[in-house]
């Protein structure tokens, strides 16, 4: 089978120049489609199911690491196996290096045909070693390896993004937060809060009884809570540790979670559901 690729690249002429040397480093590669933000690289790529995604890391709109993240929990896994992520990147030589050490799939702006033969060669190996699923429990073996693979890139992917943003040496202990009237800003504990959820150009700051407002995004106010309180459910919700009473899986098999002092649920995304395996 003729393996298929999707570029999500917002400059056109980057993204002609990334095909044209895709064209030349792996002939038998189909670009099936290409895409100028990460809304309609999802839509192209949940339409289309190309083996190898190729994502700008910064795109209007949804980001690459939004696109990416969204595509994990709702590719049709019974359809087509996970494509294999590689994100394009004018990060410096430095977040390069990050990638790199991480065995990451990365292509460098401008695209550098060294580089790129290294990434098809990754590519083509592990799209050799796919081997049709006989059994459920094979297919779920592999989509968790997947899965896995995935995290980590998103993972170094984000780490990268924040290389030259100076993280903070301790975790936040209070958060200046708006209330949901916006007229007035409270010092919040951040022992208080039991979750964050991304909602538009703000981020939601929930504690037991009070909503709170901030306009920090959520991959930047990650590196600055302690993970061990904190974990990441969904790529926009981050929840106490310690405030969850429960996990509940419905009948379509999507996770939520109960937490305590708060009556609605949290949804789990297919990417953190390995937290919740032994509960």
């Amino acid at each position: 089978m003729q393996p298929t690729a999707l570029i999500a690249e917002d400059e056109p002429l980057l993204a002609q120049a990334l095909k044209a040397e895709l064209a030349a480093a792996w002939p038998e590669l189909q670009v099936v489609a290409t895409a100028g933000d990460g809304r309609s690289a999802v839509r192209e790529a949940l339409r289309l199911l190309p083996q190898v995604l190729f994502f700008d890391i910064r795109m209007p709109g949804l980001d690459g690491l939004g696109a990416a993240a969204e595509l994990a929990d709702c590719w049709p896994t019974d359809e087509a196996p996970m494509p294999q992520l590689v994100f394009v990147t004018a990060y410096d030589e430095y977040a390069a290096r990050a990638f790199e050490a991480q065995a990451i799939d990365y292509v460098l702006k401008p695209v550098q045909p060294e580089r790129l033969r290294k990434t098809v060669a990754r590519l083509q190996q592990a799209l050799a070693v796919r081997q049709p699923s006989s059994t459920p429990a094979v297919a779920d073996e592999a989509l968790e390896r997947t899965l896995a693979q995935w995290r980590q890139v998103l993972g170094a992917a984000g780490a990268g993004a924040g290389a030259g943003a100076g993280a903070p040496t301790a975790p936040l202990r209070m958060i200046a937060a708006s209330d949901a009237g916006g007229s007035t800003v409270r010092m919040v504990p951040i022992d208080e809060v039991l979750y964050f959820e991304a909602a538009d150009k703000y981020l939601r700051v929930l504690t037991a009884s009070h909503e709170y407002l901030i306009r920090t995004p959520l991959k930047q106010l990650l590196p600055q809570l302690d993970a061990d309180t904190f974990w990441q459910v969904h790529r926009a919700v981050v929840v106490r540790s310690a405030a969850i009473e429960s996990v509940h899986r419905d009948e379509a098999g999507k996770m939520h979670l109960a937490l305590r002092g708060r009556a609605e649920k949290i949804p789990v995304s297919r990417l953190y559901a390995h937290l919740f395996r032994a509960m």
